[in-house]
């Protein structure tokens, strides 16, 4: 079977300065895959560059086997950025945020019974269902992390990628993301994780790739079952909230 994502020789910079530096990553269906490495390591361009945000400089990527500037089918994949102050400002609703997430399988951007079930079960997924219909304004930011989740979860995707899902989230809201990411585990869903550091995640993941100045160090079992501590090239440093504000349209 094709590997739902297929990284091959990816290089990219961000300026003048190169960030990633030929790397190669496949993750195949069904798999559980963390990205680890230091801030600036290229763990977020690498899962960017992924869904299109960030252009290669060299090198090739596929989803399920797609070149991705022929990749179209978008509902098939959930992004979930990094958790940032920004979304503080959306003048929207819980459920409209999240109600945008299934806009890609959506005809003429008009919900039907069904898309406004899988928005409930998504915001259900994330214990929000009781702040449904209050403002993003009004959560707190472990809340806003889970919203942008639902937001994710309401495409019903095959494949979810994360980019630091745990960071700066209260211990309540990690145990709902841990037990919402375990659910679509084991409905076979693919999944892709930014992280700092395993923490809840770790009885989940599969295999861990680890990157240092743009180049894969590690590709393999993750530190526990390796009985290290850390792996090659993982320093372990704070994690740092990113600049991006929720999206409510169509990956692009």
């Amino acid at each position: 079977m094709e590997p739902v994502i297929s990284l091959r020789g990816a290089t990219a910079t961000l300026g003048s300065r190169p960030v990633l530096r030929g790397i190669d990553l496949t993750v195949q269906r069904g798999e559980v895959v963390a990205l680890l490495g230091a801030n600036g390591s290229g763990k977020s361009t690498a899962v960017r560059s992924v869904i299109g945000q960030v252009p290669l400089t060299g090198g090739a990527i596929e989803l399920f086997g797609t070149e991705l500037k022929r990749f179209k089918d978008w509902a098939r994949v959930g992004y979930v950025p990094q958790r940032t102050t920004a979304a503080s400002g959306v003048p929207a609703t819980v459920r409209e945020v999240v109600s945008s997430g299934r806009l890609s399988r959506t005809k003429l951007g008009l919900l039907s019974k069904a898309d406004r079930a899988a928005v409930r079960r998504a915001i259900e997924l994330v214990g929000l269902a009781d702040r449904a219909k209050d403002s993003v304004n009004a959560l707190s930011g472990g809340q806003r992390q889970r919203v942008l989740i639902a937001r994710a979860l309401a495409s019903e995707p095959e494949l979810l990628i994360m980019d630091e899902p745990m960071a700066g989230v209260d211990l309540a809201s990690q145990e709902i993301l841990a037990a919402t990411l375990r659910e679509q585990v084991a409905g076979g869903a693919t999944v892709l994780l930014v992280l700092h550091e395993l923490g809840p995640l770790e009885p989940l993941i599969d295999r861990a790739v680890v990157l240092r100045d743009g180049c894969v160090t590690h590709d393999g079992p993750p530190p526990k079952a390796t009985g290290q501590h850390a792996l090659p090239g993982h320093d372990h440093v704070h994690p740092h909230s990113a600049a991006e504000p929720i999206r409510t349209g169509l990956l692009t």
